[in-house]
């Protein structure tokens, strides 16, 4: 005999529900095992160091490990594309930063679009860069450093860590607000640029605080300005490219992103630990440290960021013409 209508589609309703039930208590209790944060960086950098920073945190509060894996090469690309082939369980997170916005513009063929592939869970720091000068060069304004390179056009050399990298995008786009002509000497990262503008083979250098504190403490360098639209902490002397040229504005970033498809709730779970962090004192100090100004915020604070960023710098490269090497 048939069941009664009623009975039926109660029994129906329960089974419909038995799973998505099971899927919530999943994600209720994530994590369950470890979790990996792949960042495209060598172990020691500024990047990486905030990376374990963060998961330093995250493993505390979470109650899981969350380790950090390095997979460095292409500029970022291949921690990416690993993420992104990963199953969306929010076991798998990238380290997300200025050089995954950069890449969509620089590279031609990429198997996979940042801002479709991945779901963004929340920003980290932001990363100022201050344009610096070898001590013996002949200018300590910003003003003073234009007017000189309009005097010399083609004679400043400008140290850069490579082509598509931030010293590089952050020179392209003040000599597109200022119309200055500098020479790019690009190397391979900021650590091998720094003995040379120190040894003064170069003239100068926009590069991340992170990279130069030391130096300038040091008084082995000597800031002009700050790439930030606000001063910062570190060098509270020290005034902003934009007080001179209006509208400039430069900075790196960190966040953290997901594979597409990772459910909400592990998201907002893990934005909350995130955004918990950055407003703990301890780790704002830390990050402070590193001359980082934290970059608290929501998911869609995040995407926003990764978006607008994306257009930034990409109409930067087309302008210059910047390709990947």
């Amino acid at each position: 005999m048939d069941l009664p209508r009623r009975r039926f589609l109660q029994f129906a309703a329960s089974a419909a529900a038995l799973p998505v039930t099971r899927i919530a208590r999943a994600q209720e209790s994530y994590p369950t095992r470890p979790v990996r944060l792949l960042v495209g960086y060598a172990a020691g950098g500024p990047a990486d160091t905030v990376a374990r920073l963060t998961a330093q945190w995250l493993s505390q509060r979470l109650g899981q490990q969350v380790v950090v894996e390095n997979r460095v090469g292409a500029a970022s690309n291949i921690a990416a594309e690993a993420v992104v082939s990963a199953p969306p369980d929010g076991y798998t997170l990238l380290y997300v930063t200025i050089s995954n916005a950069v890449n969509a513009t620089l590279y031609d063929k990429l198997s996979f679009d940042i801002r479709r592939d991945v779901v963004p869970i929340a920003s980290i720091t932001r990363s100022p860069g201050v344009l610096e000068v070898n001590p013996s060069f002949p200018a300590n304004t910003v003003l003073e450093f234009i007017a000189y390179a309009k005097a010399n056009p083609g004679k400043i050399n400008m140290a850069s860590a490579g082509p598509g990298s931030a010293p590089h995008l952050y020179t392209e786009l003040f000599k597109m607000m200022t119309g200055v002509d500098v020479v790019q000497v690009h190397y391979r990262g900021s650590g091998p640029a720094l003995p040379d503008l120190i040894a003064g083979q170069v003239h100068a250098m926009f590069d991340p605080i992170a990279s130069s504190i030391a130096h300038i403490r040091a008084g082995k360098l000597r800031p002009l300005a700050v790439t930030t639209a606000t001063r910062l902490e570190v060098l509270p002397d020290i005034p902003t490219v934009g007080d001179f040229v209006p509208g400039y504005e430069a900075s790196g970033w960190y966040g953290i992103g997901a594979p597409k498809n990772t459910p909400a709730e592990i998201v907002d779970r893990l934005n909350t630990e995130i955004n918990a962090a950055l407003a703990d004192p301890e780790m704002k100090a830390r990050f402070a440290d590193l001359g980082g100004t934290v970059l608290p915020g929501s998911p869609a604070d995040f995407g926003k960021l990764l978006a607008d960023e994306t257009n930034k710098w990409g109409k930067v490269i087309q302008t210059a013409n910047i390709k990947a090497e």
